[in-house]
């Protein structure tokens, strides 16, 4: 084992490098090199997701069925294709890796364990499902039921995922618009406070799925109830969020501002709002976690489109493997929406932790 790497500051020169390093660079400065034995097990580790796959793969393949089967290849083709995947971007990542980039590597190297249960887990489904039965069926259909459905009906899914897509963004961004104006204005003015807090302490603890029924039956029509129930449900969280947040920006900073000739669109917008960044960012997330609760229950009771209408039809006609393929498709929108959020958030607010190069 290497000693330990130390840095010694010698001049102003040195000094200036160190401020210009990276966290990633200082972070390799300082470790140690790995021992035989930790170097064998991150190979192995790198090593497991494939094993899982052709687990996985094995199990599928030489258990035979306890019930009939249709089109059995289906499955094989997307354990290989998820195995080939992770297979390329290890040669990808071995190979940036020899070039002195690890920063593909150590993530793929942080995901590999998750990999290899997820292999290990299709595996278990499977085996309850298509080759013992513990898992009743239809009811809980085996993973490659799920994969014909989605072959056998996938014109009607895409439609409908374009449907609760637009449903889903309309209303959001009405309610998280509307609610950072109600937010700020509140938290920043008393007067505005004075009026609109009784509305928002009303409001706040009545759950969103409560109004469908009224909504449903008031509204113009199916889709504009809809819109207006998930815009409910994130103006609340956005309009909380944001004020509370402009609320506890501390005091010194307005009178400093103040002191510098700031006016009150200065005050609001160069001094209130970036140090409240932080609570109305979060407000955003709670506003989508909402919006998505609202929107399949508004789908599902009243909406004649849509993944959650979807859903609900393939119940009524015992269809339980499209259900679950919607139900798959549902979880990955709501999961590439959340990385989306997450992703700005993490731009946004760069600033606390350091802009690395």
């Amino acid at each position: 084992m290497s000693e330990k790497v130390q840095v010694t500051i010698e001049s102003d020169s040195d000094m200036a490098q160190l401020k210009n390093l990276t966290r990633r660079e200082l972070k390799e400065l300082e470790e140690r090199e790995k021992t035989p034995i930790q170097k064998v097990l991150e190979v192995i580790i790198m090593i497991l997701p494939i094993a899982c796959g052709v687990i996985a793969l094995l199990e599928y393949v030489l258990l035979p069925d306890l019930s009939r089967n249709k089109n059995p290849m289906y499955y094989v083709y997307v354990l290989v294709f998820f195995v080939a995947v992770y297979v390329c971007c290890g040669a990808f990542a071995g190979y940036r890796k020899r070039k002195g980039d690890k920063v593909f590597y150590e993530k793929l190297r942080y995901m590999a364990p998750l990999c290899s249960v997820l292999f290990l887990l299709l595996a278990v489904y499977d085996y309850l499902t298509l080759k013992t039965g513990t898992l009743t069926q239809p009811f809980v259909p085996c993973m490659n039921f799920i994969i014909n459905a989605f072959v056998s009906d996938y014109p009607m899914l895409i439609e409908c995922t374009f449907h609760t897509l637009k449903l889903l963004m309309i209303g959001y961004f009405i309610g998280v618009s509307l609610g950072l104006v109600t937010g700020i204005t509140c938290g920043y003015s008393k007067k505005v406070r004075y009026w609109v807090d009784p509305v928002i302490k009303f409001l706040g603890p009545i759950p969103t799925s409560t109004w469908i029924p009224v909504i449903m039956v008031v509204a113009s029509s199916l889709f504009a109830g809809a819109v207006f129930i998930i815009a409910l449900g994130s103006w609340f969280a956005v309009t909380v969020a944001s004020l509370t947040g402009i609320s506890n920006v501390d005091k010194d900073f307005f009178e400093a501002a103040r002191t510098l000739g700031a006016n009150k669109r200065q005050l609001v917008f160069r001094v209130a709002i970036p140090h409240a960044m932080p609570s109305i960012l979060q407000g955003c997330t709670q506003a989508m976690s909402s919006s998505c609760v609202a929107l399949m229950i508004a789908e599902m009771l009243g909406v004649k489109a849509g993944l959650g209408w979807y859903m609900t039809w393939q119940t009524g006609w015992a269809s339980y493997d499209k259900v679950f393929a919607a139900l798959f498709v549902i979880c990955l929108i709501f999961t590439l929406v959340t990385k989306v959020l997450e992703r700005i958030k993490r731009y946004v607010l760069r600033w606390q932790n350091g802009v690395e190069k």
